[in-house]
C-alpha cells in the first residue's frame, strides 16, 4: 500500500478522499490554488502545495505542476477526484511516465470511453444497446443538421468529450438546430477543449440509471447495482439514490451484466460509473461510461457498506477486490441531494458570495452515521462560494430502512440545515423531495419542468407565524447585544407600563407592517387588523419559540444585516428589514433599457455591435461562469446604444453590460 498520495482536486471530494486514507494510514497532499488558500481540503490533508491562481486553467488543470508537487512531497500515487483531470487520459500517461500510479484507470480505458461516440462505436460492437443517433467524425454544421432531420426531433446534442451536462442541448426542431449547434461546440471547447459533438434521439420521459462497477488488475470485475439519477435541472443531477425504485431483479442484473461487459471491452481497471437512459418500460440504452468516481458514489457505500475510496487504493496498489458479485447484497434505501449556492426561482443562476453561517444536523463525515445522516462537504462557515468552481456546498446523504423511510429523514436533515450569505437550493429540495411525483416515484429527466408549478409556488405570502418569528428574532438579537447597560436593555420595560413599535418587512412583492404591543404587562401582536396575545423564547436547541394566542411554533431564526431569515417548516422565508433608523441602499443608478450581469464571470459572446436593432428576446450577451454559459436576453425592443465591456473582460455581479435605447 501507498505510504503517501496527493489528491489533485479541491472541496468535499479532495475531503472525502483524505478522509479515508487517513483511516487506512496513507498520509495526504493538498493542492490549491489561490483561490483555495483557506480552504477546507488544505485542513484535511497532512502536506498542500500551492500549484497557481485561481482559474482552473492555471492551476487545477496544470498536470506537470501537480506531478511535480507529487515528486516534491513523495507521494507515490495520485488520486485525482472527479472533473478537472480525473478522465484526462494525457495526465495518466504523465503519471505514469513520472512512475507515479494513476488512481484510475489505464489511459487506454479513459481515451477508449473519453469520445462518446467513438465508446457508443465500441459498445454497439460489445453488443451493449444504443440509442438511434450519429456518433460519426464528420462535424460539418450542414451535415449534422440533415443527420438531426433523419433521426428526428426532438434531438440531442451532446459533446462527445463532456460530462456534468456541459456541452448539452435539446432541439425541438430544425429552425434551432443551428442556433442551438453552436452554443453547444462553444461551450464544449471551453469546457473540454474539443468541440465534436454526436446526436442522438431525444427521448420522451426517460430515467437516467447508471451502475457503479469496479474492476482489478487480477481480472474481477463486478457491479454494484444501480443508481437512479432521473432528477436533473439543467441535465445535472439534483436527486440520486439507490436502489432505482421498480428495479426488478432481471433487469438489474442486464444491466449489471451489460455494465460490465462495457468495462471488460476497453480492460477497464478501478471504479466507473456506466450510464444507462431507459424507457419507462425499463428498456435500456447506453448513453456514456465516466472513467472516474462519482459524485453521487455515497448512496452505493450506503446500500451496500463498502468505502468505494478504499477499494481504489487497494485496486491502484494492486490487491484483488475484496468481494465477489455473489457477496455483494443491497440493504434498505439511500437517497443525495446536492446544496448548492444557486437560486431555484431564477433559473438556478449560481450565487456566490461568504457562508456567513452554516449548520448542518447531526450528521456523520464521509461516512456511515448511527443516525443515518452523512454529510460530505467541503466548505465552513467563513469561507467564500467564488466565481471559479462550481458552486456546490455540500452533499447531504441520507440511509432508511425502505425508500420513504430515507425520503423523510432527508426532509428532515434539510431542515436542519441552515445556510446564510448566498442563495441555496435547500427549501426547493424540501418541496421537491415531499412532492407527489416524487414521493411515488413517477420519476424521469423533466420531472422538475413538468412538476414545475407545484414545485415553484406562485405565492410568497408570508404566513402569520413567520411574521411573529421575525420579530422575535429581531427582539432576541436585540437581547444579546444590548450588554449589561440597564437603560440599554431590550426588555420593553417602561415607565407608563405601556409600549408600542412599529415592525415593517418587505418579502418578495409584499410589504408587511406589524405593531409590538405592551399594555399592563400583556404582550400583543397586530398584525392588519388582527391583534394576537403574544410570546416569545429562545429555546436551548436555538430556535425561537412563538406564541399567537394560543398556537405554538418554533423555528430557527437568524439576522444577517437587515435581513431576517425565518427557516420554516417548508423551507427558508427572508424579510427584508424596512427599519426608517437603518441605512438603505439608493436606486439612483437604476437606468431604464440597461442590463446588469446577473453574477460575476467572463464576456464570450456579444452578437451585436452598436446601433443593431434588437427585439425583446433577442441574445444580446452570453457570459461565462461557474463552468456554465448564461444568456442575457434584450428586455425590449430598441437599438443597442453602447457596449461597456469587449470580449475575455471579466465582469463584476450587477455592473451595467450594455444599453438598448429607443428604435424611434
Amino acid at each position: 500500500m501507498f505510504d503517501t498520495i496527493l489528491i489533485a482536486n479541491r472541496g468535499e471530494i479532495a475531503c472525502r478522499i483524505a478522509a479515508t486514507a487517513h483511516r487506512m494510514g496513507i498520509k495526504t497532499v493538498a493542492v490549491y490554488s489561490d483561490a483555495d488558500a483557506q480552504a477546507r481540503h488544505l485542513q484535511a490533508c497532512d502536506m498542500a502545495v500551492h500549484i497557481g491562481a485561481s482559474e482552473p486553467k492555471a492551476s487545477y488543470l496544470q498536470a506537470q505542476k501537480i506531478i511535480q508537487a507529487a515528486q516534491a512531497t513523495g507521494a507515490q500515487a495520485i488520486h485525482p477526484g472527479y472533473g478537472f483531470l480525473a478522465e484526462n487520459e494525457h495526465f495518466a500517461q504523465a503519471c505514469a511516465a513520472a512512475n507515479i500510479q494513476f488512481i484510475g484507470p489505464p489511459a487506454s480505458a479513459i481515451a477508449a470511453m473519453g469520445s462518446k461516440s467513438a465508446a457508443k462505436t465500441l459498445m454497439e460492437k460489445a453488443g451493449v444497446p444504443l440509442v438511434p443517433g450519429y456518433h460519426g467524425d464528420e462535424q460539418d454544421a450542414d451535415f449534422l443538421k440533415a443527420q438531426a432531420d433523419a433521426i428526428g426531433y426532438p434531438v440531442l446534442i451532446k459533446a462527445s468529450a463532456g460530462g456534468g451536462g456541459k456541452g448539452m442541448r435539446i432541439v425541438s426542431s430544425g429552425a434551432e438546430f443551428m442556433d442551438a449547434l453552436s452554443s453547444c461546440k462553444r461551450e464544449a471547447s471551453n469546457s473540454f477543449g474539443d468541440d465534436k459533438v454526436l446526436l442522438e434521439r431525444y427521448i420522451v420521459k426517460p430515467r437516467h440509471i447508471e451502475i457503479q462497477v469496479f474492476a482489478d488488475t487480477h481480472g474481477n470485475c463486478v457491479y454494484l447495482f444501480e443508481r437512479d439519477c432521473s432528477v436533473q435541472r439543467r441535465h445535472q443531477k439534483v436527486i440520486e439514490e439507490a436502489p432505482a425504485p421498480g428495479m426488478t431483479a432481471d433487469r438489474r442484473q442486464a444491466m449489471g451484466e451489460a455494465a460490465v461487459a462495457a468495462a471488460k471491452a476497453v480492460s477497464y481497471v478501478g471504479a466507473g460509473t456506466v450510464e444507462f437512459i431507459t424507457e419507462q418500460d425499463g428498456t435500456f440504452y447506453f448513453m456514456e461510461m465516466n472513467t472516474r468516481l462519482q459524485v453521487e458514489h455515497p448512496v452505493t457505500e450506503m446500500i451496500t457498506g463498502h468505502d468505494l475510496v478504499e477499494w481504489q487504493l487497494k485496486v491502484a496498489a494492486g490487491q484483488a477486490l475484496p468481494v465477489t458479485q455473489e457477496q455483494l447484497q443491497i440493504t434498505g434505501h439511500s437517497i443525495e441531494v446536492r446544496v448548492y449556492a444557486e437560486n431555484p426561482d431564477n433559473d438556478f443562476l449560481p450565487s456566490i458570495g461568504t457562508l456567513r453561517h452554516l449548520v448542518f444536523p447531526t450528521h456523520s463525515e464521509f461516512d456511515h452515521a448511527p443516525n443515518g445522516v452523512r454529510v460530505d462537504r467541503g466548505v465552513q462557515a467563513g469561507d467564500t462560494i467564488s466565481p471559479f468552481y462550481d458552486p456546490m456546498i455540500a452533499k447531504l446523504i441520507v440511509h432508511g430502512a425502505d425508500r420513504e423511510q430515507a425520503r423523510t429523514k432527508l426532509i428532515q436533515a434539510l431542515r436542519g440545515t441552515y445556510s446564510v450569505g448566498v442563495h441555496t437550493n435547500i427549501a426547493f429540495l424540501i418541496r421537491l423531495l415531499a412532492d407527489e411525483a416524487f414521493a411515488q416515484a413517477d420519476l424521469d429527466t423533466g420531472l422538475i419542468e413538468r412538476r414545475h408549478t407545484h414545485l415553484f409556488p406562485a405565492s410568497n405570502t408570508a404566513s402569520e407565524a413567520e411574521l411573529a418569528l421575525a420579530v422575535a428574532g429581531i427582539l432576541h438579537h436585540e437581547q444579546q447585544n444590548s450588554g449589561t447597560d440597564t437603560w440599554a436593555q431590550a426588555d420593553m420595560w417602561r415607565l407608563s407600563g405601556s409600549y408600542r413599535r412599529e415592525f415593517r418587512f418587505t418579502v418578495g412583492d409584499h410589504d408587511y407592517q406589524l405593531y409590538l404591543c405592551l399594555d399592563h404587562e400583556q404582550l400583543h401582536l397586530e398584525i392588519g387588523s388582527t391583534r394576537f396575545l403574544y410570546a416569545w423564547e429562545c429555546l436551548p436547541n436555538g430556535n425561537i419559540s412563538v406564541q399567537l394566542d394560543q398556537e405554538r411554533q418554533q423555528e430557527r431564526v437568524i439576522l444577517d444585516q437587515q435581513q431576517v431569515y425565518v427557516f420554516g417548516h417548508h423551507g427558508l422565508r427572508i424579510f427584508q428589514r424596512q427599519d426608517p433608523m437603518l441605512l438603505t441602499i439608493s436606486d439612483e443608478q437604476e437606468q431604464g433599457g440597461g442590463l446588469t450581469a446577473p453574477m460575476p464571470g467572463k464576456i464570450i459572446a456579444l452578437p451585436h455591435a452598436v446601433g443593431t436593432a434588437v427585439k425583446a428576446g433577442d441574445l444580446v450577451v452570453i457570459m461565462e461562469a461557474m463552468k456554465m454559459e448564461h444568456s442575457i436576453y434584450a428586455p425590449q425592443d430598441g437599438v443597442i446604444e453602447e457596449i461597456f465591456f469587449a470580449l475575455g473582460d471579466q465582469v463584476s455581479d450587477g455592473v451595467p453590460l450594455l444599453t438598448i435605447g429607443s428604435a424611434d
